[in-house]
């Protein structure tokens, strides 16, 4: 602002000392004596005119008037701060310096009005400074700087885009380092901020600090000590009166299972440890207590067609086999495993057995490695079974509710090939005549032991019935006895 009190005034009056009385016979005319410029004035005490320079100008306002250079007592003085004076012939003019404005909005002013230079706010402009850079306002200037999450490319900070090359650039990190024995959970922003998490790999742990590691302003990435160390369990604990069953693996994940040595059984608490992610084998609390064998009985009921066997053992009896042949049936096997666990006294185990078969059977008191193993047979008293004899083929045409007997001795087709509407044998075959295999064709219209294949209709549904015939002895006399196959 212009500071009126700061401006010296300079007047220079400059009295001309020629004499006002005229030569004798002439009269003075001041006024027309006057510079160019000069203005002719009264003078104060009224005794006559007098000429004075104008203003701008210093002189004797007669002879000369030059002009007065008002800038050379100082800008700062005669224009006020933040000013550049300009001297003119006769006057003079005030402009701003760069970073200023004048409050009156002119280009020009003179600070007669209180014009004054006040300070530009450059970062008013959007974008002044460029991409990722903040603009601060300075008094009479501004200069820019790089954000947060930026850095300065060609050159250095503070700049100023009008005068440096100087731009601010994205902080770029680049991939993340890669650890030994490790992955990484990384989304591939590799800005300011970003995070990556390393995970050490299947068999390892993080022994060192913590385990994220994020890309900084300085664009590096900077975090944990992450350290991936194998993980080893080491040897499993050796448990009183106990066998383990082992790999010999250490690594997570492994396990140990405990059994009863023999002479011991099972009795309570956890048989299984595992090797965990935090290097350690869980508790196993197994319990082993002597065992005492007892026998085991065995108690076998017939009834015709039905045949039950029970035994009685001592408690812990987990597995049972029983294998069924037959004499006269060589192709027959009955092969089943049953599994059982109790902890009573005294188990009592019955299992449903097919008749005329003899069994082997094993059971097995697993956690004491104990086996009783006894035999016995389903036949019925005084009766002994004869092999398979023969094959019977039976037609049904299949007509409303049907009824069929397999101790049925059955009818052959009359010989005149007629074509029957009740049951009926096509085909009676001997067991002598049947090898390993044997392809037999329903209804081809042949004989077979003087039955006849009477060829089917079309359009008709049948059950076809193959009948397997074999005979047993006893004191009385014969019976017949028969197995169905349905098709």
């Amino acid at each position: 602002m212009f500071d009126t009190s700061a401006v010296e005034t300079i007047d220079l009056w400059v009295f001309s000392l020629v004499s006002d009385m005229p030569v004798a016979g002439h009269s003075l005319d001041v006024c027309a004596s006057c510079h160019a410029n000069a203005t002719c004035e009264d003078k104060l005490d009224g005794s006559g005119k007098v000429c004075n320079c104008k203003y701008g100008f210093v002189g004797n306002g007669r002879t000369f008037c030059q002009d007065k250079d008002e800038c050379q007592i100082g800008a700062t003085k005669i224009c006020g701060h933040h000013t550049t004076c300009h001297n003119t012939f006769g006057s003079y003019y005030c402009t701003c310096l760069d970073g200023y404005s004048p409050s009156n909005n002119m280009a020009i002013f003179i600070p007669n009005d209180g014009t004054h230079c006040q300070d530009i706010d450059e970062c008013r402009i959007t974008g002044l400074c460029g991409e990722g850079a903040e603009c601060r306002n300075l008094e009479g200037s501004y200069d820019c700087s790089c954000k947060l999450g930026y850095r300065v490319h060609n050159g250095h900070e503070p700049f100023q885009p009008d005068r440096d090359e100087a731009t601010c650039e994205e902080v770029d990190c680049g991939p993340p380092p890669a650890l030994p024995h490790s992955r990484m959970l990384w989304n591939k922003s590799s800005r300011m901020g970003a995070e990556v998490v390393y995970q050490c790999n299947s068999g390892y742990r993080n022994v060192g600090e913590g385990s994220v590691s994020t890309c900084s302003a300085a664009g590096q990435w900077e975090g944990p000590s992450v350290l991936c160390k194998e993980i080893i369990c080491g040897d499993p604990l050796t448990l009183p009166h106990t066998g383990k069953v082992w790999n010999g693996s250490s690594k997570p994940g492994s396990t140990v299972t405990y059994y009863c040595k023999t002479g011991f059984y099972y009795s309570e608490g956890n048989n299984v440890s595992l090797c965990t992610i935090y290097g350690h084998w869980t508790e196993a609390n197994i319990s082993c207590a002597i065992f005492h064998v007892q026998s085991v009985s065995a108690i076998t009921s017939n009834a015709e067609f039905s045949h039950v066997f029970c035994c009685k053992i001592q408690k812990y009896v987990t597995v049972q086999n029983f294998i069924g042949s037959r004499d006269y049936q060589t192709s027959f096997h009955d092969k089943r495993k049953r599994f059982l666990s109790s902890k009573a006294e005294e188990l009592k185990l019955c299992l449903n057995l097919l008749p005329f078969t003899n069994y082997s059977i094993s059971i097995t008191a697993t956690l004491a490695r104990f086996t009783a193993s006894i035999t016995t047979n389903t036949s019925l008293p005084g009766i002994k079974v004869q092999p398979i004899l023969l094959y019977q083929v039976f037609v049904l045409p299949v007509e409303g509710i049907m009824v069929f007997d397999c101790s049925s001795p059955g009818h052959p087709n009359p010989e005149t090939k007629s074509r029957s509407s009740t049951d009926y044998i096509a085909a009676q075959i001997q067991v002598r005549r049947v090898g390993t295999e044997m392809n037999f064709t329903v209804g081809d219209g042949l004989y077979y032991e003087g039955f006849f294949n009477t060829p089917l209709q079309n359009g008709r549904n049948y059950y076809i019935i193959l009948r397997a015939v074999s005979q047993w002895k006893t004191y009385v006399g014969m019976y017949r006895w028969c197995v169905l196959d349905l098709n």
